[in-house]
């Protein structure tokens, strides 16, 4: 692999990181300094014309100032390795550590808000129209909402997993609670299902913008990171989303007052009007409400590496429903 890039030195140790739920990636160190191999495995954006388009990107938003980790070239000024049919890609190390909210001041969530408005303005400005279909003509409508009876039936499969395990534990004893408490708020909120948009998104979006693809240096943000699921969305449901989950704490709560300055700043930035953070609002709420990726994971794929999660996430649905005038308010405030 570090044959092809001359410039990055013999190497000397290669060691897995263990963040990161989708891909694989790798600290390596050699004679002239420390890389990011990165493993593209996710089949849905490993293929090699999407990460190019990734790379291409990062590349365009780090000459406007986005903090970026763009991919190094190889000795062909390509940025993408195929090795036994897997794609692997090279970047400069960062230094630097992830926050979650609770370690961001109410100035620092301004900042926040205002980098993921400028990587709205800037995707913007450096991805070439109707890629990725951003043009909206002969496209079909936005995507619709989940539908509370396919909901249903998805939360019957999960109560007679959740029940079934053996040996059964305290966490599916809280995910039959939740569980049967969400039957009972889709039941009840069963006629606020938002609307399908009647025209498609056109926005490019970061698409996983979340603490562990930000990284900081002291109060700065210094880089933004895994552009795997760059694509077209509605780009102040991207806004709302990561608010969702920067400042949940783990009782399920949002940090208002930082939520407030945050969606500000954002609105400022991305040029986002009170209407369209308030519709956001809605469409990523009942997202929230009938979403069980979670115990999906753990109960269909047997895979609990997000089962940490799962306390402040499910409570979170709950809390907001409770508290949606409040919340609401707090981005188009």
């Amino acid at each position: 692999m570090l044959r092809r890039y001359p410039h990055a030195g013999e190497p000397l140790t290669c060691e897995p990181l263990d963040q990161g739920l989708l891909n694989h990636g790798y600290r390596v160190s050699t004679t002239r300094g420390s890389y990011f191999l990165k493993h593209h495995l996710d089949d849905s954006t490993g293929d090699r014309a999407t990460i190019v388009r990734q790379h291409r990107a990062t590349q365009r938003l780090q000459s406007l100032g986005v903090p970026v980790a763009p991919p190094i070239e190889d000795t062909e000024g390509g940025t993408v390795t195929e090795i036994g049919g897997r794609c692997y890609a090279l970047h400069p190390w960062v230094d630097g550590l992830h926050r979650a909210g609770a370690q961001l001041t109410v100035a620092q969530s301004v900042r926040l808000g205002a980098l993921l408005g400028a990587v709205h303005t800037g995707l913007e400005q450096v991805m070439e129209a109707g890629a990725g279909g951003t043009e909206g003509a002969g496209r079909p409508a936005g995507h619709a909402s989940p539908d509370p009876a396919d909901t249903f039936a998805v939360i019957d499969e999960l109560l007679a997993a959740a029940r079934g395990r053996r040996p059964r534990d305290s966490f599916d004893e809280l995910a039959e609670h939740r569980l049967l408490e969400r039957r009972t708020l889709l039941d009840q909120h069963a006629d606020r299902r938002p609307p399908t948009p009647g025209v498609p998104a056109t926005g490019w979006v970061h698409g996983d913008f979340h603490p562990l693809n930000v990284l900081y240096r002291g109060a700065d943000p210094v880089a933004i990171l895994d552009w795997d699921r760059l694509g077209v969305q509605p780009r102040a449901e991207e806004a709302v989303r990561a608010a969702a989950i920067f400042f949940v704490q783990p009782a399920g709560e949002l940090e208002l007052a930082k939520v407030r300055a945050y969606a500000r700043a954002y609105r400022r930035a991305a040029g986002a009007g009170a209407a369209e953070l308030a519709a956001a609002v809605h469409r990523v709420w009942w997202e929230r409400l009938n979403d069980f990726w979670i115990l999906r994971w753990r109960y269909c794929l047997n895979d609990r590496r997000a089962d940490p999660q799962f306390p402040a996430v499910s409570a979170l649905a709950v809390w907001w429903t409770r508290e949606y005038d409040a919340v609401c308010e707090a981005f188009t405030g």
